[in-house]
């Protein structure tokens, strides 16, 4: 991690603003460069006065966007077809329930682009679904924006507030996390009972 801040350090003092949102573009990219480092740094960074708060919002917000657009983009080339042959031949699931998930996602995709861009682990990928999905692309962009801009938002300012103990930024995210990651292993384990009660009903079916 210490390898990780030097990194990011070094981009802010040899580029400025745009180094923020280069390192948040990698970031959507390569998880192991986390936002939660990144943002605080630039946040600590400007409570220092060497860079301008509305500078690295923007910048991290662009960096933000323009890798959400990549892994839009990444969903688009794998496409339905591809990921139908995956689901058929992995266990449990079947083709039918992509087309399931990307109906529920015509239903619920706007709003659940906002609200996955702040959730960790998810903000990236939820990326995906909308470029398989073929979601609008100025509509994608507006909600990756807004959701992105309120994530950013909250991480820089927690690193100015705390100035040079912004690290502890980095313990309130890990502690958020971990709520949201239970609700997310229960939904899991919610699916993963319903497909093994399916497969069995089918195989007493079939008998």
């Amino acid at each position: 991690m210490q390898g990780i801040i030097d990194w990011i350090v070094n981009l802010m003092e040899t580029l400025g603003a745009p180094g923020v949102g280069i390192a948040i573009l990698l970031e959507n990219l390569f998880p192991p460069i986390p936002s939660e480092v990144v943002l605080p740094l630039a946040g600590f960074t400007v409570a220092q006065g060497s860079l301008n708060m509305v500078s690295v919002f923007i910048w991290s917000v662009l960096g933000s966007v323009v890798g959400a657009y990549v892994l839009y983009g990444i969903g688009a080339w794998l496409g339905l077809e591809r990921l139908r042959r995956i689901a058929d031949w992995m266990w449990l699931v079947k083709a039918s329930d992509v087309d399931a998930a990307m109906n529920f996602f015509n239903k619920y995709g706007r709003p659940s682009i906002f609200f996955g861009r702040l959730i960790p682990g998810v903000r990236s990928l939820i990326s995906i679904p909308a470029g398989l999905d073929r979601m609008n692309l100025l509509v994608f962009g507006l909600w990756t924006t807004l959701g992105s801009g309120i994530w950013n938002a909250i991480l820089i300012y927690l690193g100015y507030v705390l100035g040079a103990n912004w690290e502890k930024a980095t313990g309130y995210v890990d502690a958020y996390s971990k709520v949201i990651y239970v609700v997310l292993l229960l939904v899991i384990l919610g699916f993963l009972a319903f497909f093994i009660r399916r497969a069995v009903r089918e195989r007493n079916e079939a008998k």
